[in-house]
């Protein structure tokens, strides 16, 4: 369960991100339930319901060993900076380390030496080291104001705290946090690492075995695990807090922990806030994903490049599309919303009976009502102009920053957008200095459909499509722009972002030209936005906040925000409609399933290794963790502090998991370490890792 990035990157779980809204209260969380806050993890009632015996020296290791990658999750699972993570979270690494004649997608990446590994191109590794409360100071900043002044002295405050924290040491991230929907800000500092080398991953047919009908189900039979390497100065990383690798699968019951960077979640939204997503933001996001998987799909027929560039960007699309039907699936359950209902009501009765609170915050579900219908006018000109332009194409994404960066520079230090600083522009620099391969041809699919629905959903005779289209069709400024770029060669890309605006114009960059023509009507419409929307619904989300803490206190887990999280659980199948799934898959049944034809044909180095691997070993296994998008790659954990598994994929029943979690039927699916070990021993021949890995 990955994130998306700006690239046409795998995101099994790209949940919430179509959504700009916040939050309504939830009632207490029920047993297994909760992405929890390192500082706030409820450890007498794990120890109490599992009969364990977790500490702070526990939750101190694990946390140590955590990793937060590029959309992922991940761990340290020895001392020299080997890092656990998915295989569908390096995909998009191994894609861009690949070429024509070394498909490494669909052969596999297995060196033989540690000086053979090869350095991942945008990827980080970050460490998170210290958490400090700075509630007081943001809230503080939006006394008194409204709107987008109100957002962006919060932002600037923020922004503020993160740059007296870690300055300008690229070895640090800060990052302030909103918690509970406006309730609490928390500086995260991460130690971050930017040397990070792919040392092992599987093909592509072993790791996505079943692809997308068996995406999102179980049973699974899919090896969803890579190794990668952190480095810096040109050496392995010492990381003595890593977890032990235990080579041995779970048993039924077992305790389990999930330490990982769940995405986001709409878990607090209100009613109202649910039904805005389920009528408009949810069915535009579906179809849009669907009619851009449908171009790829009849892209990659036509010939066998066409095909390899396009597997990450299709697998990417395939996940993110069940997702949001899945979403949608949970917005339409009457049953389900019919709890929302009741929530709402419940702590809106509560309010309502503390004459001093109400006093205090007014009817936020009220004002959040009024912003309906502003959100509603917005939404689609602040999405196809703003938050989704240019459809995920990596040089559009690349002159967007560009241009932003020039305009914001251009400015006084105070007065620019947070997100500019010289620390982030210099940060974006390095970003953009990344060799990173484009494919063309699917940059110009990207742009062209991005065109062409902003054309039908905002009309021919809208200002801003006149502006963006001219005379010339969508397929054809595509085609211009994508041809004439230099922006796929970084050292272009260099010098660009050292431009003035003036410059950039000058500089006969299609591309560029285009995206600065453009982009004053892009931030008038999120100024606007953030002036009806966002700045009115974090004022609400604030109040709401305010009551949900009144009425049950803060004992409770937050929305997930990309930041560590920590899930409890227990290794459990499920029985729905009937029908019982028991919570193993075994190596053997790998076999059973091979049909011979896509996707259940079983990778060649697997069927070859059939009489040399123990099929008895578990392969993959399911555990009622509460987990989102983000969490892929996450290390599962046993009681004891080991690691047992990594995290890669939800059951169907959890796609709604954005929303609520339901303990009788959401599953975490994990690759279990025993499999990992007996591929690594017995099909890929991999004696340096298992020796690395503590396994004889």
């Amino acid at each position: 369960m990955s994130l998306p990035s700006l690239r046409l990157t795998a995101s099994l779980a790209a949940l919430g991100a179509a959504t700009a809204v916040l939050s309504a209260p939830a009632a207490p969380a029920q047993a297994e339930e909760g992405m929890w806050t390192f500082d706030n993890f409820p450890i007498a009632a794990v120890n109490e319901t599992y009969d364990a015996n977790i500490d702070q020296a526990w939750l101190d290791r694990v946390r140590n060993a955590a990793v937060r990658l590029q959309g992922c999750s991940a761990s340290f699972v020895s001392d020299e900076g080997l890092i656990l993570t998915n295989h569908h979270c390096v995909v998009s690494c191994i894609q861009d380390l690949s070429t024509a004649e070394n498909d490494y997608v669909k052969n596999g990446w297995m060196p033989a030496t540690r000086e053979e590994e090869k350095k991942c191109p945008g990827q980080t590794a970050e460490v998170l080291t210290d958490i400090t409360d700075v509630t007081d100071r943001v809230t503080a900043a939006g006394q008194g104001l409204d709107g987008a002044a109100f957002v962006q002295a919060r932002n600037a405050e923020a922004e503020k705290i993160q740059k007296e924290t870690c300055g300008d040491d690229t070895k640090l991230t800060c990052q302030v946090i909103s918690l509970y929907r406006g309730g609490q800000y928390k500086l995260y500092k991460f130690r971050k690492y930017d040397d990070v080398r792919l040392a092992f991953a599987p093909e592509f047919q072993a790791a996505f075995f079943g692809g997308d009908p068996d995406n999102f189900n179980f049973p699974r039979y899919a090896l969803d695990a890579a190794f990668l390497r952190a480095y810096e100065d040109g050496e392995p990383v010492a990381t003595p807090n890593h977890l032990t690798w235990n080579p041995n699968a779970p048993k039924e019951g077992d305790l389990t922990f999930v330490a990982g960077n769940p995405g986001t979640t709409q878990r607090l939204l209100t009613v109202a806030q649910l039904e805005a997503l389920r009528d408009q933001q949810l069915p535009i996001t579906l179809i849009q994903t669907s009619e851009l998987r449908g171009r790829l799909l009849e892209y990659a027929t036509t010939g066998e490049e066409a095909r390899r560039v396009s597997v990450d960007p299709i697998f990417g699309l395939e996940n993110s599309f069940k997702v949001f039907y899945g979403q949608q699936g949970a917005l339409t359950d009457p049953a389900f919303m019919g709890k929302k209902r009741e929530d709402e009501q419940e702590l809106r009765r509560r309010v309502a009976a503390d004459a001093a609170l109400a006093g205090r915050i007014g009817d936020p579900w009220a004002d959040l009502e009024r912003v309906a219908q502003a959100q509603r006018n917005l939404y689609l000109p602040y999405r196809q102009l703003e938050s989704a332009a240019g459809q995920r194409s990596q040089l559009y994404s690349y002159a967007k920053a560009i241009v932003r960066a020039a305009k914001e520079r251009a400015k006084p230090a105070a007065e620019r957008r947070p997100g500019y600083s010289e620390a982030d522009i210099a940060a974006l620099g390095r970003r953009l200095a990344q060799e990173v391969p484009i494919a063309n041809d699917i940059e110009e699919i990207a742009l062209s459909f991005w065109l062409s629905k902003t054309r039908e959903y905002l009309t021919v005779d809208n200002p801003q499509v006149k502006a963006l289209l001219g005379k010339d069709s969508p397929e054809q400024i595509a085609e211009r722009v994508v041809s004439g770029t230099r922006l796929a060669d970084p050292a272009f890309r260099a010098q660009a972002l050292a431009m003035t605006p003036e410059q950039l114009a000058a500089s006969g960059d299609p591309l560029i030209q285009f995206v600065l023509a453009n982009d004053d009507a892009a931030q008038a419409i999120r100024t606007e936005w953030e002036s009806a929307v966002s700045g009115p619904t974090s004022r609400a989300g604030e109040k709401i906040a305010q009551a949900r803490f009144a009425a049950y206190g803060t004992n409770l887990y937050p929305d997930a925000t990309f930041s560590l999280r920590l899930s409890y659980g227990a290794v459990k199948g499920w029985t729905h409609q009937g029908v019982t799934v028991e919570p193993f898959t075994y190596i053997g049944g790998l076999y059973e399933r091979h049909t011979g034809a896509e996707p259940f044909n079983a990778a060649e180095d697997w069927l070859a290794a059939e009489d040399k691997v123990n099929k008895q070993t578990v392969y993959d296994f399911v555990s009622t963790n509460d987990i989102i998008g983000g969490n892929s790659g996450s290390p599962v954990i046993n009681a004891k502090g080991e690691v047992i598994g990594a995290a890669f994929d939800g059951n169907i029943h959890s796609l709604g998991g954005s929303f609520g979690y339901d303990g009788e039927l959401n599953r975490t699916v994990t690759v279990s370490t025993a499999a990992v070990t007996e591929a690594l021993r017995n099909v890929y021949d991999q004696p340096r890792l298992l020796e690395e890995l503590g396994v004889e």
